[in-house]
């Protein structure tokens, strides 16, 4: 049987974690700091849970450069369970904007103004937007969810890859034909889709906050590329990632936000307006503000997910003195190794995404070796696991090779697989 030294795993996720942080984690699972409990079996509302949370935002918040002005809290649900939560917190702060606009100069009960509460209905009816960038199976995946919630027509496809892409994902769309509303509630897109291999190389230009600093509302799933690359923060009103690529194990999902997004009680709108408004109302464990006043405790928060996260981000900030840009350094070297090695025998291998939108993080190509691509690409994944290169198989919906350079894949790591590239190709 092989050990964990022979492994360089490339699977999607869960992913791998380094080997110290499991250790110093198994420790803590049988005793923690000499409390003789392990960390699981602590209290979550105890000043120990609390002193890891807290130490873990800081972290996260040195790592990445979080301004002041936005909050870190912890959630369940993963990445999908954002799709919802993302829909219900950001269409109710819509809301609550036109409410006081509309609203301005009423004295008294709102409730007495009935062609006020129709204005807002009419404003619901005609303005309420959602928009989504639908790069790759997860972005689909968020517009269907929002649509599921909101109906087809609150939502609005900013750019599908598959209608430029001979209706295959693979591609950006080019930013001169995106149509982004008006006021949307928000703009959401995928930074990396995990399945396709396709990433943004940057901010989005149409995206960009105007000359007064004022913008669209712009939220973005970084489940599977964050901590790999700097991050411009004050350009997203939100950002959240699932735990379990980069930053730990799965069930904790990390949601950053602007903190004016957080609406208080006596901002949000009522529950009795939302359903009268024909919108649905955010269960409580989804609603950020909830969740953030509570310091990530409203419910029984896996304090044990929290440590080896945090595990993480310390080993990250002692790793690199300069924080996420020495990571961002391997990340990107590590990717051009895998990337040289492929293209360096385009009769044998065919990189899926175009080159422009590639990600650094899940490379994926096909085999086409002796013109059986099925035959190629099992022999591919069966000769390099025998040679502990294992987790290289792509998602099921798209097939072929996808590598998975998360952080936790060593240089060693990619090194290794690069020459297995090469060696395969030259058989």
């Amino acid at each position: 049987m092989p050990s964990r030294s022979d492994i360089t795993y490339f699977g999607a996720g869960p992913a791998a974690l380094p080997t110290d942080v499991l250790e110093e984690a198994a420790k803590a699972l049988l005793d923690y700091n000499g409390t003789g409990l392990g960390i699981a079996e602590h209290s979550h509302r105890s000043a120990l849970a609390a002193d890891i949370i807290n130490q873990a935002k800081a972290d996260l918040a040195a790592c990445l450069d979080i301004p002041d002005d936005y909050e870190v809290i912890f959630m369940q649900g993963g990445g999908t369970g954002q799709f919802s939560a993302s829909v219900y917190n950001l269409v109710g702060a819509w809301v609550a904007r036109k409410h006081k606009e509309i609203f301005a100069n009423v004295q008294g009960d709102p409730a007495n103004h009935p062609e006020l509460i129709q204005q807002l209905k009419q404003a619901v009816d005609n303005d309420l937007k959602v928009d989504y960038l639908v790069t790759g199976s997860w972005s689909q995946k968020a517009s269907a969810e929002g649509e599921r919630l909101l109906g087809s027509k609150h939502i609005n496809i900013v750019a599908d890859a598959r209608k430029t892409n001979g209706g295959k994902f693979g591609t950006i769309p080019d930013e001169s034909n995106w149509k982004v509303s008006k006021d949307a509630a928000f703009v959401y897109f995928c930074d990396n889709e995990t399945v396709d291999g396709v990433e943004f190389p940057a901010f989005p230009k149409s995206l960009e906050p105007g000359p007064d600093g004022k913008g669209p509302v712009v939220i973005a799933d970084m489940s599977s590329n964050i901590l790999t690359r700097k991050i411009p923060v004050r350009k997203f009103s939100a950002i959240f990632f699932g735990a379990q690529k980069n930053l730990g194990l799965t069930g904790i999902t990390v949601v950053v936000i602007r903190k004016s997004l957080l609406l208080p009680t006596t901002s949000q709108p009522s529950v009795a307006l939302m359903r009268d408004l024909g919108l649905p109302v955010p269960p409580a464990i989804f609603q950020y503000e909830t969740i953030a006043k509570n310091n990530s405790l409203y419910n029984t928060l896996s304090i044990f997910d929290v440590f080896v996260a945090g595990s993480v981000l310390a080993k990250l900030l002692k790793t690199y003195p300069n924080k996420i840009e020495g990571q961002e350094a391997e990340t990107d070297k590590k990717a051009q190794l895998l990337y040289d090695a492929v293209e360096a025998f385009p009769e044998i291998y065919k990189i899926i995404p175009d080159k422009a939108a590639r990600s650094r993080v899940n490379i994926c190509f096909n085999v086409t070796k002796g013109g059986d691509v099925d035959a190629a690409e099992k022999a591919f994944l069966e000769e390099g696991a025998a040679q502990g290169l294992i987790g290289l198989k792509g998602h099921r919906s798209l097939g072929g090779i996808r590598a998975s350079n998360y952080n936790s894949v060593p240089l060693e790591g990619a090194e290794k697989l690069a020459r297995f590239i090469r060696a395969f190709a030259s058989s």
